[in-house]
């Protein structure tokens, strides 16, 4: 006597809640199957069984998942996450009962069952032993964008969806950085979510959809809801920004200097990313400019390296016109770059009342150290070598006065096609206090794809090796340099500094 084969276990998208919008195969899959099971919280309603109700036939047998927490405290010895871990091993082991006896059972999910569903629970501990199909939904977030009428994403944009459960600072950086997005399971965590929305600049573009497809669907501005009035299936949503006009309370222009960090998106910082997203123009050297994606809608207006007195006042221009305005700065633009350029014209009388806004970036000395590891761990100076703006007997000057009192030094500007020179005086400039043998970092288009980092000695440093795109680091007395495991060198500087 063979033994009979076991049931088929179904995860059955039901779409957002009208039932019109159930697919048809997740129509066939409920009409034939054997159990239908959905979960529900301890009032016994569920929105899934409501969605498929139409479908359910009277000997359909009915396995409700009731939940044992939802919002609420528990005394479960292992809190709410016991106490839901062990619902989810009971749910799983009655519908593996039916599995086991041959039964199909499906099991219901509102929206997408692998999109911040319950089915998943079941999908976890029971895939992987009974023949398993998952049948699509449409998700709330396709349906809130539908009721809303506008694009969620287009061309090169990226959409992010996150949890209201997340904290106000992560959801802040995570709303800046990204170009649309949708936030989920709202109820309580409105508030949080709309401070992350208000502090990432956001809000003014943020849409409230509630129940969208159901009955008693609402939308409007996120900004104009009441917080106690937002149930659990709601969400917001920031569409598209390609072609949006701009929000009615933006309020004037704005100027914002960006730091791009060293090289490349990975370098750059959620609230640089948003800064650059939410400009309406792009100020920039053309080196700097062409690391930024070109995005629709956005004006981009490139100059030369040696105009940063013109650009800024360029950009000021701009925003007294009512322009939000971006000036990107490689590296962080307060350390040798365009935030001080912007602010000395600025701080003149035309000016004066243009906000100004200054967004940090990674800066090519902290790049270039944490690739060679760690020269920057005690007390450091930065300097630059470049004459162009300051007589070259006051860089000399700081260098000695640096080294003498013993400190790391990081040097910028080091050389270019017009100045080959500068190197070969500080290396002789600090010889005068270091040793030849004391280690120095040349970091070249750190994080960009002619990356190279060499780690040399003050006596051998050779000028020819140097160029704009290379940063100096040279270690001070107590710098270490070590070779560790298959002879990779290391520098580090100790924290504690030896006592007389």
């Amino acid at each position: 006597m063979s033994e009979h084969k076991p049931g088929r276990l179904y995860g059955v998208g039901l779409g957002p809640g009208d039932p019109s919008l159930m697919t048809v195969r997740a129509v066939e899959v409920i009409a034939a199957a054997d159990v239908v099971a959905y979960h529900s919280a301890r009032h016994g309603r569920s929105i899934a069984r409501t969605i498929a109700e139409r479908h359910l036939r009277p000997d359909h047998i009915e396995e409700r998942l009731v939940y044992p927490v939802t919002t609420e405290t528990t005394d479960h010895p292992g809190g709410y996450r016991g106490a839901m871990e062990e619902f989810y091993e009971e749910a799983a082991a009655r519908l593996a009962a039916h599995l086991d006896a041959g039964r199909t059972v499906a099991v219901l999910a509102e929206g997408d069952p692998l999109f911040y569903s319950s089915y998943m629970h079941m999908h976890k501990r029971l895939a992987h032993r009974y023949p398993t199909e998952v049948v699509p939904g449409v998700t709330s977030v396709s349906a809130a964008a539908a009721r809303l009428g506008e694009p969620l994403v287009e061309g090169e944009e990226v959409l992010t969806i996150l949890p209201g459960t997340l904290p106000e600072e992560e959801l802040t950086a995570r709303l800046a950085a990204t170009d649309s997005a949708v936030v989920m399971k709202l109820g309580r965590t409105f508030p949080t979510v709309k401070g992350a929305l208000e502090r990432s600049g956001r809000l003014a573009e943020a849409r409230y959809v509630e129940r969208a497809t159901m009955s008693g669907e609402r939308t409007g501005r996120v900004a104009d809801v009441d917080p106690e009035s937002v149930p659990y299936f709601s969400v917001a949503v920031l569409p598209s920004r390609v072609g949006a006009e701009p929000v009615a309370d933006e309020g004037r222009g704005e100027v914002t200097v960006v730091g791009l960090g060293p090289a490349g998106p990975l370098w750059l910082t959620p609230e640089a990313r948003g800064a650059l997203a939410a400009a309406e123009d792009l100020v920039g050297y053309t080196t700097y400019l062409d690391r930024v994606p070109v995005r629709p809608g956005q004006q981009r207006h490139a100059s030369d390296n040696k105009v940063e007195s013109e650009r800024a006042e360029f950009a000021l221009d701009l925003a007294r016109q009512g322009r939000r305005v971006a000036v990107v700065s490689s590296g962080d633009p307060g350390v040798f770059a365009m935030a001080t350029a912007v602010l000395e014209v600025a701080s003149e009388g035309p000016y004066r009342e243009v906000p100004v806004r200054v967004v940090p970036g990674m800066t090519a000395a902290h790049a270039a150290a944490s690739r060679a590891g760690a020269p920057l761990g005690h007390d450091y100076a930065v300097v630059s070598l470049s004459d162009r703006l300051k007589p070259w007997e006051v860089v000399a000057e700081r260098l000695r006065a640096a080294a003498a009192a013993d400190l790391v030094l990081a040097l910028y500007n080091p050389g270019s096609r017009s100045r080959t020179w500068q190197v070969g005086k500080a290396r002789d400039v600090l010889l005068e206090h270091r040793a030849p043998e004391t280690p120095v970092v040349l970091g070249r288009d750190v994080g960009g794809p002619e990356e190279s980092v060499r780690i040399v000695r003050l006596g051998e440093l050779v000028p020819e090796e140097v160029d704009m795109r290379t940063i100096l680091i040279v270690g001070s007395t107590q710098t270490r340099a070590v070779r560790r495991g298959a002879g990779e060198e290391i520098v580090w500087t100790p924290r504690r500094y030896p006592e007389e």
